[in-house]
Order: structure tokens, then C-alpha cells, then sequence
């Protein structure tokens, strides 16, 4: 889920990078929608599965669990950009855009066609390994998998349907629609950021390119990012359904590659050797043990150990005997007398 948030995130500054804010407010909207979904969603799992995590441990939860298999499939068809879902729209529109930018334009709309091919497998995986096949997960593991309370069904329902619908307001000219949201929000995000009063070059611009691209190029860019969601759905049932046994045969062939891969770049263990180690061993061995232990606690310690020590002597001096008072009193006196004649 994590993976899914920053390639949704990616999106967003691919648009706003090409000039297309309008694009980037819109996909944040339909992005509320089945990003809520899909969290919401797994929620209901765990609290079905008594708060286990693991998918490995899961599977056939299809049957136990329909209205949350049924939701959470509408937010995976909706992240991955299945036609007329609405995640479809938005980013149909942000990849016609990059497409057509100023800068790199190709570039960018390949790796974002690419990206949409890794989130629709690691999606449909998630989905195939949550939902599909048969149980992994032992009655001593799990005492009874049940579906979830309405309280937290309703909210699937309601986001599964806006996930669904929630894209046409921007439907584009070539699907026969006016892309209502897309000039709105033109409109809106030109105001803001060149001012009021008129829309910025910039707008205009996009405005024009994005005609364009509906007059020529819209279907083979549409054609291209469902293909790639579709590649990616087709690759995440070869491994996790046709070919179960295909993952654990390329993880052992390229060994290097999974293990780089499976441990993140190890970016977490250079983080932790570069920055989180150096600051805790200067905290360790100087903030605690030299400045906190010696000169905090050791000034405080000293005068509590001064106070004592000097009760300890002065106390000798209030012994109750008269002669020992007529003796500091003689030598207090001789210390005056000493000091005058020096």
C-alpha cells in the first residue's frame, strides 16, 4: 500500500511538472476515492483475519469476506486505470499531458505508462494473494474469519461507488464527453497562481495541446496505458495463480537482483549506517555519558557532595560543650588579631 501511495503521489508531480495543475487537482480527487477505499479495505481484513497482517497468511478470504472483496476490488480496478473507472480519467489525462509537454515529454509519458504497469501487478498481486485461492492461515492462527460490521462496510460501499463514478465529471472529447472538470479546474489553478482576472499563457496552452491530443493521439495513448495495466494484471495471475511456483524459480536464478530488490537497495541500511548510527553513538557517548553523566550530573552531584561535606564539618562546631565554643571563639579571635597585624 505503501508502494501504491507514492506511485499515486508520482502522478500528481508528473502533472503539476508538465503544467497540468487541472490534472493534478483532479486525479487528488478520484486518488481520495479508491486510495481511501483500498485502506479502508485492508482495515476490514485485518480486523476479519483478529489483526493479522501478513498476505502469506491469508487467501480465500473471497468467500468469508464478500462485501469487502467485491469493494476492494473496485479500488484495485480504479488505481490500476481500467477503462471508465475513474482513476482511468485522470490519469489519461495527466499521461496525454506529459506526453504532449514541452520537456522530455516522451520520456515522462513512458515512465508513467511504466509505473502504471507496476502498480496494476503488485495491485492484482495484493488482490490475488488476499482474496484468491485457498487459505493459508491455520484455525489456531485464526479462530474464525468473519466479515466486518456495517459501520465499517458503508464507507466501502460508498467509496467503492464514487471510485466507480467518480471520474466522469472529466470525461475527455474523445470518449464523447466535455472534460467539465479539466476546464474548471483550469480556470480555478490559473487564477491562483498568475492572478485573477485573465487564465496564464501556460493554461492556454495546455488547453490547446490538450485538443490535440484529442483530435489525434488520444486512443493510442489510452490504448497504451490500458495495455499496460492489463500487462501487469497478466503477469501478477502468471505468477500468482497459473504459475505459483514461477516467483520462488526467479528468485533463485537471479538471486543478486531479488535480494537487492527484496531489501529495498538496502537504502534502509545505508540510512542507518550513515546518519542513524553516527547520531546515536555522538548521543551515547557525548550528550549522555560525557555532557549529561560528568558536567550535568556531576555539577549537580558536587554541590549536593559540597553541602554535605561542609555539614559534616560545621556540625562539630555546635557540640553542646562550653569549652568547645570558648575554644572556636578564642580562635576566631586569633584569626581577627592575625588579620590586623598582617
Amino acid at each position: 500500500m505503501a508502494y501504491s501511495t507514492i506511485s499515486q503521489l508520482g502522478y500528481m508531480f508528473l502533472a503539476c511538472g508538465v503544467g497540468a495543475y487541472a490534472m493534478g487537482i483532479f486525479h487528488l480527487m478520484t486518488h481520495a476515492f479508491f486510495k481511501a477505499l483500498l485502506f479502508l479495505g485492508a482495515g476490514s481484513v485485518i480486523h476479519g483475519m483478529g489483526g493479522i497482517q501478513d498476505i502469506r497468511r491469508m487467501g480465500g478470504l473471497r468467500r468469508e469476506m464478500p462485501w469487502t472483496f467485491w469493494t476492494f476490488l473496485m479500488g484495485t480496478l480504479a488505481i490500476t486505470g481500467i477503462p471508465f473507472f475513474s482513476g482511468f480519467f485522470s490519469k489519461d489525462g495527466i499521461l496525454a499531458a506529459a506526453f504532449h509537454g514541452p520537456y522530455y515529454g516522451t520520456i515522462l509519458w513512458a515512465v508513467g505508462v511504466t509505473a502504471a504497469g507496476f502498480t496494476s501487478f503488485y495491485m492484482f498481486r495484493l488482490l490475488i494473494l488476499t482474496f484468491m485461492g485457498s487459505p493459508r492461515y491455520s484455525h489456531h492462527d485464526v479462530h474464525h474469519v468473519h466479515e466486518s460490521p456495517p459501520s465499517m462496510l458503508v464507507p466501502l460501499v460508498v467509496l467503492a461507488i464514487l471510485s466507480i463514478i467518480g471520474g466522469y465529471v472529466g470525461v475527455p472529447k474523445a470518449l464523447g464527453g466535455s472534460d467539465r472538470i479539466e476546464h474548471f479546474l483550469a480556470a480555478e489553478t490559473g487564477r491562483a497562481i498568475f492572478g485573477p482576472g485573465k487564465l496564464s499563457e501556460a493554461t492556454a496552452r495546455l488547453e490547446h495541446e490538450t485538443e490535440e491530443v484529442a483530435e489525434s493521439t488520444e486512443y493510442m495513448l489510452m490504448a497504451a496505458s490500458v495495455g499496460a495495466a492489463l500487462l501487469g494484471l497478466g503477469l501478477a495471475y502468471l505468477f500468482y495463480v497459473a504459475k505459483p511456483e514461477l516467483p520462488g524459480q526467479l528468485a533463485a536464478k537471479t538471486h543478486a537482483i531479488y535480494a537487492l530488490l527484496f531489501n529495498k537497495y538496502y537504502i534502509d541500511e545505508i540510512y542507518d549506517a550513515v546518519i542513524v548510527w553516527p547520531v546515536v553513538r555522538m548521543a551515547r557517548e557525548f550528550l549522555w555519558k560525557f555532557v549529561d553523566v560528568i558536567v550535568i550530573d556531576g555539577s549537580v552531584n558536587g554541590v549536593g557532595g559540597l553541602v554535605r561535606f561542609s555539614g559534616r564539618v560545621f556540625r562539630r562546631m555546635q557540640s553542646g560543650y562550653v569549652r568547645t565554643y570558648a575554644g572556636w571563639i578564642l580562635f576566631g579571635g586569633i584569626l581577627v588579631v592575625a588579620w590586623f597585624l598582617r
